[in-house]
């Protein structure tokens, strides 16, 4: 897996790539990555379930829409992938002797599953699940980010590195998918109205140090 990875980029070119793939419209309170990194073990607990919880929500799509043969397919692949990070931070909290504890609520998707609209069209509804999706992706990626590039341990940072990586390639497929099944203006649209709100949830909530989000 790694041997596939690109070379480290420097901090300047993470934050270009960020902004011009992730399109983002609130960056994380810089607070976030000083606390984060003196409460490691919280934070690969709280990660563990989040890789867990991604790869239950692509299950969820592939059982909801089969009809959509991309969509299982692709999906197939990411579930397949967010185990495997489940299992790669396992092993992170196995090696620091820390045992990976109970889940806890992400008061961020709660909140952001809140705008996935029920109802009518069909369509809409896997759009708005596609979107939702794509962008916790997209802030587990800024995040990852943070860590790779702040946190003192080398091999977490390397770690976090390789993660980022995946998280925006995430972030493109689920995208890409919401644009095959709908149409893609509407799909532009709607990523914008969602990318504020995200921004304003983001702000709306108070700065852990015991989650990834």
């Amino acid at each position: 897996m790694t041997d596939s990875l690109p070379p480290l980029p420097s901090a300047e070119e993470a934050d270009k790539r960020e902004k011009t793939i992730l399109k983002l419209k609130l960056n994380t309170d810089p607070r976030w990555v000083d606390i984060a990194s003196k409460n490691i073990g919280d934070i690969l607990v709280d990660h563990a379930y989040c890789e867990q919880k991604a790869a239950s929500t692509g299950i969820s799509l592939i059982v909801s829409y089969p009809e959509k043969t991309r969509l299982v397919d692709e999906l197939t692949d990411l579930v397949a992938e967010e185990w495997s990070h489940f299992e790669r931070v396992l092993q992170e909290l196995r090696k620091r002797n820390l045992p990976l504890g109970r889940p806890r609520r992400d008061e961020y998707v709660v909140e952001l599953m809140k705008h996935v609209r029920r109802g009518g069209a069909r369509e809409r509804q896997l759009m708005d699940q596609l979107l939702v999706s794509a962008l916790i992706e997209a802030r587990s990626c800024e995040r990852f980010k943070l860590l790779w590039k702040h946190i003192p341990d080398p091999e977490l940072s390397k770690f976090y590195y390789e993660l980022m990586v995946s998280e925006a390639g995430h972030f493109v497929a689920y995208v890409d998918l919401a644009k095959e099944y709908c149409n893609a203006q509407e799909v532009d649209t709607r990523l914008q109205e969602l990318l504020k709100i995200e921004g304003d949830i983001v702000t709306s909530l108070p700065v852990r140090d015991d989650r990834m989000h």
